[in-house]
């Protein structure tokens, strides 16, 4: 069956390595974003075979099963949408029993998202993926996974936001997963913080590999017939085009500060967007609300960021981190 995309770009000026992980290009999905499992369910196998993603981000893992938070739980605003999901799923188990043997069939790599509400639940969560991994995988399977701890989510009433606002909280996640996870370890930061760059540099020193950024801003809307407010939750995370300029100087400021990989997010719906985070310092892009309406968007932006980069005569090496390099 066919499927309305590009072929995965496979231009060694858009190869991009990321760790041990090896993507075809830079533009890879947000953790929540994109259910390839069901796209593959509605278009053939052959999306697995040749995805749209130079690496792949599942929804969040959490330790337990969890229905999230009450509805209304997501609503679209002006320049983006806001929601307030609260991490729902089926837990563990449920992951390792159901869609990770698809998931490693993928051509693509595999970046697990975690989510814990305690140093603890990250542990053991890294630790049953690890130990699933080995299992179902071989021994070369850290060249294929990577990890994102998701410290970031602003809709979940837990330690999961004080995590990933407090330095010294992040060091003691960071470095206790680094024992367990011998592969690629990425840290998801929150924007709703005073100074990102210092939690990125304390999650870098604890073991961090690359730092994922950034998440949704926390805000909330009122309902315009009750006054009160909309979501279920009160409050939610706001993401889509209006975040961009927030994203990209949040990126240009975690860049300056550490030597890890970036991950940037926040807004990007075009090559031209994907070029602006590349030149603040991101190594990869991901695409986060605009996958919702456009599922195959992040193949088409990787194949725009290739014509736009001969069209310039630069490769992806010299534009990553430009706009901090003084004109000669």
């Amino acid at each position: 069956m066919t499927f309305p995309m590009q072929s995965q770009h496979s231009s060694p000026d858009l190869i991009v390595h990321l760790g041990p992980l090896t993507l075809a290009h830079p533009v890879i999905n947000a953790s929540g974003t994109m259910e390839i499992l069901e796209l593959a369910d509605v278009f053939g196998e052959d999306v697995l075979k040749s995805p749209p993603v130079g690496a792949y981000v599942p929804k969040t893992i959490t330790l337990k099963p969890r229905q999230g938070n009450l509805p209304p739980r997501i609503l679209e605003t002006p320049a983006g949408m806001i929601n307030a999901i609260g991490l729902s799923g089926g837990g563990l188990e449920a992951f390792v029993g159901g869609s990770l043997p698809r998931l490693l069939t993928l051509s693509c790599p595999l970046i697990l998202s975690i989510g814990g509400f305690s140093p603890r639940e990250y542990v053991e969560l890294a630790a049953g993926l690890r130990q699933a991994l080995q299992a179902g995988a071989g021994d070369g399977w850290t060249q294929r996974v990577g990890l994102e701890l998701n410290v970031s989510c602003p809709n979940v009433h837990s330690g999961c936001l004080l995590i990933g606002a407090d330095p010294g909280e992040i060091e003691g996640v960071v470095s206790a997963v680094r024992r367990e996870w011998p592969g690629l370890l990425i840290t998801k930061l929150t924007p709703n913080v005073t100074d990102i760059a210092s939690i990125a540099a304390a999650a870098a020193g604890a073991g961090a590999d690359a730092i994922s950024a950034v998440n949704t801003f926390k805000g909330m809307v009122i309902d315009r017939r009750s006054l009160r407010p909309f979501l279920g939750n009160v409050t939610g995370g706001l993401s889509g085009p209006a975040i961009k300029p927030l994203a990209l100087r949040a990126i240009f400021e975690i860049f300056a500060r550490v030597e890890v990989p970036v991950i940037g997010m926040g807004g990007i719906r075009s090559a031209e967007d994907a070029l602006d985070f590349l030149a603040c310092g991101a190594t990869v892009v991901a695409v986060g609300s605009a996958g919702f309406t456009d599922p195959w968007l992040t193949g088409r932006i990787a194949s725009g960021l290739a014509t736009s980069l001969s069209e310039r005569g630069l490769t992806l090496r010299d534009v990553v981190g430009i706009a901090h390099r003084r004109e000669a």
